[in-house]
């Protein structure tokens, strides 16, 4: 049984989500029986897609390196990450990190393949769409992979950075618009590829035609630190 160090504050309410989901899905019956924890909520941390655009990306990366350092000093077994943007830093973090980093993307992309999806359009900030890192991943599945023409990625940034990160809800009737691209370029799935995503979805009350990338990694999290699975009613 090995503790879980989460690299959080990407943003601060992804990271209760995910601590909220991990509770919600592990199998126990006492507290005893849940995971340990240590969960770095770094919300000064300079933010992944303005870095990505500008390519000044070395300030985020040392300081990933650096957080993933405390967490191996605190104890962790393994890392949980509840940013996909930051994924694009993965190999090279993982690298200068002794325990395994759990790979929110990779993981995702193998999910949906097992799903049975052929083609899913990803939901994410201009930076993750920018590196590629999820159409490499899906690609590497054998799913095909789409991305938001201008006009819908704009609406799935408001919802982002105007909405969500603001405090405030996501406004259904953009993600409706959302919702009508991907259904029209014949998709037969989509990925919440932003943990911003993941909080309109619990939110939204989103159906599973939605794949939640957040949601991949709290499972993950939990059977890597050798816990079980509650199964859902």
């Amino acid at each position: 049984m090995g503790m879980l160090g989460i690299i959080g504050g990407m943003g601060p309410a992804a990271t209760d989500l995910l601590y909220r989901r991990i509770i919600d899905r592990t199998d126990a019956e006492c507290d005893q029986e849940h995971l340990d924890m240590v969960i770095l909520n770094h919300a000064s941390m300079p933010d992944r897609t303005a870095a990505i655009k500008s390519g000044d990306t070395d300030k985020v990366l040392s300081l990933l390196i650096k957080d993933a350092k405390f967490l191996t000093a605190a104890g962790a077994a393994a890392i949980a990450i509840p940013c996909n943007t930051s994924h694009y830093f993965y190999d090279e973090l993982q690298e200068q990190t002794e325990i395994p980093i759990i790979n929110m993307v990779r993981e995702t992309a193998r999910f949906v393949r097992e799903k049975g999806r052929k083609k899913v359009c990803v939901l994410a900030t201009d930076g993750t769409i920018m590196t590629g890192i999820y159409e490499k991943a899906l690609s590497a599945e054998g799913v095909e992979y789409l991305a938001p023409d201008e006009n819908t990625q704009k609406l799935v940034m408001k919802i982002i950075y105007e909405q969500v990160k603001k405090g405030f809800p996501g406004n259904e009737e953009d993600f409706r618009e959302i919702h009508h691209f991907i259904k029209a370029n014949g998709c037969d799935g989509a990925i919440l590829a932003c943990t911003e995503l993941s909080v309109f979805r619990e939110e939204a009350g989103l159906t599973n035609f939605y794949t939640d990338a957040l949601e991949v990694l709290c499972e993950k999290s939990i059977l890597y630190c050798g816990k079980q699975l509650r199964e859902m009613v």
